[in-house]
């Protein structure tokens, strides 16, 4: 069970970003005319975050889209995980969490048994209009960025 404030809608506008990141000031604004994979994340340096952004990593190619990564940590442990893993794309620091309330990733989920407010790892697959064009909620780590390939390939058609 995962309660969240605000759900973006598939066919909706994706809600606009404009925050810092390993890149510079991000805005999500600037990437229309490409497909986007925003994925939000729960912690740098942990053991499943880090095997999604390396999946992602390593699957960047085979998307044909821009990856951007969101989670609530400071720029400079962004900074130190991108350098580490070798992070090819940004990732946007969201220390209020604003974003990730913007866009439903964050909110009431079951961690361990406990009901608990925090990151919820979601990812969305915005359309070169902008357009949320695939929400995916309450991810598993694991295989994810191969999920999404495959998403992407079913959505171009």
């Amino acid at each position: 069970m995962v309660g969240v404030m605000s759900q973006p809608a598939e066919g909706d506008t994706a809600p606009a970003i404009e925050a810092p990141s390993t890149d510079g000031l991000f805005r999500l604004a600037d990437l229309r005319g490409s497909w986007v994979v925003l994925y939000f994340y729960p912690r740098d340096f942990t053991p499943g975050c880090t095997t999604e952004a390396c999946d992602f990593r390593d699957a960047a190619p085979a998307m044909h889209a821009k990856v951007v990564g969101v989670s609530a940590d400071p720029m400079e442990q962004h900074l130190k995980f991108r350098d580490e893993h070798g992070l090819p794309f940004p990732l946007v620091s969201d220390e209020s969490n604003e974003i990730a309330m913007a866009y439903g990733a964050y909110g009431t989920k079951k961690l361990y048994g406990k009901e608990v407010t925090g990151p919820i790892r979601s990812t969305f697959i915005i359309d070169p209009d902008g357009v949320v064009r695939k929400a995916m909620r309450n991810v598993k780590a694991t295989g994810h960025a191969e999920r999404v390939v495959g998403t992407l390939e079913t959505l171009r058609g």
